[in-house]
């Protein structure tokens, strides 16, 4: 019986190298998209995983969309969830909006929440599962003009860590990956004087892909990874030892 994945931000970066990686190693995978159905249905046709249309800051989106993507896999229970769903804030601390930091509560924290609050009990049920949160160097070492999005990204590895405690007894494991600077949309944001100083300050010398972040989630997800619960990977090239 082939095992069964959803994957959150699926439609491009991390998240849609993810999704080509768990179908390529035989995992029936559904994932989430927010907005772009271009990417999502060309990535779909691709890889023959499922895309499902959900917003993750929406609660009763994601009431449906798990509901939809477990009806279209077949499956009670997912094997595996990926949280990889986000987005990023550049600008001073004090300029911050109530509604820039609702979007980044929103989407980078209460919509793993709300995803995990749905998937969790069926694996619970069936004692067994891996969750994969995608946080960020940030998360891990703080970033100026970044702090609300370093704030969120923290607080997903406290939620790992603190979750990983209560499900262990349910033979669920719950582990981290920390991305650095990955050649992604989100970091395309970024000067290219900036990205060239930001890989010039990393020890490997240069800027990670979304295939090696990708390679660190699924390893996690594996079973060459059974003993390993609670831990943040950083997937950074050395920019925070």
């Amino acid at each position: 019986m082939k095992k069964t994945v959803l994957i959150t931000g699926g439609s491009r970066g991390i998240g849609a190298a993810a999704v080509r990686l768990f179908t390529k190693n035989g995992y029936e995978t559904a994932f989430f998209y927010r907005k772009n159905q271009e990417a999502a249905k060309a990535l779909s046709e691709e890889t023959g995983a499922v895309a499902v249309s959900c917003d993750v800051s929406d609660a009763e989106m994601v009431r449906k969309g798990v509901r939809d993507a477990r009806i279209c896999l077949g499956t009670t229970a997912f094997d595996t969830v990926v949280c990889n769903a986000g987005v990023s804030l550049q600008g001073l601390f004090t300029d911050l909006t109530d509604a820039q930091w609702d979007e980044l509560l929103g989407v980078n924290l209460s919509g793993m929440v709300y995803v995990l609050r749905e998937a969790l009990p069926q694996m619970i049920s069936r004692k067994a599962g891996q969750i994969v949160l995608v946080s960020s160097v940030w998360g891990e070492t703080g970033a100026s003009c970044e702090v609300a999005y370093s704030a969120t990204k923290a607080a997903v590895i406290g939620l790992a860590k603190a979750l990983a405690r209560e499900m262990g007894p349910s033979g669920i494991r719950v582990n981290v990956v920390a991305p650095g600077v990955i050649d992604t949309d989100m970091n395309r944001i970024y000067e290219p004087q900036v990205m060239e100083a930001l890989a010039a300050e990393t020890p490997a010398g240069r800027i990670g892909t979304c295939e090696e972040a990708a390679e660190a989630i699924f390893y996690l997800a594996s079973e060459k990874a059974s003993f390993i619960t609670g831990q943040v990977l950083g997937v950074n090239g050395g920019l925070y030892i």
